[in-house]
């Protein structure tokens, strides 16, 4: 459960911000998505091949 604290005049629009972060940094709404469909362990681990590499892509362009 996510809990955030409301300072004194603090307006609400900053405390929905904060809790927005928090929301986002557990993974909650991504965990639920990759639930709603199964992918085979084969495809999962092709999928992040291709993601290890374009990553490493970017890096050695990076540093050119």
């Amino acid at each position: 459960m996510i809990i955030v604290n409301v300072k004194e005049n603090e307006s609400i629009e900053k405390a929905l911000k904060r809790f927005k972060k928090k929301f986002d940094k557990t993974g909650a709404v991504r965990e639920l998505r990759a639930r709603q469909a199964f992918t085979k362990p084969s495809v999962k681990r092709r999928d992040e091949i291709i993601k290890a590499a374009y990553r490493q892509k970017l890096r050695n362009e990076e540093m050119k």
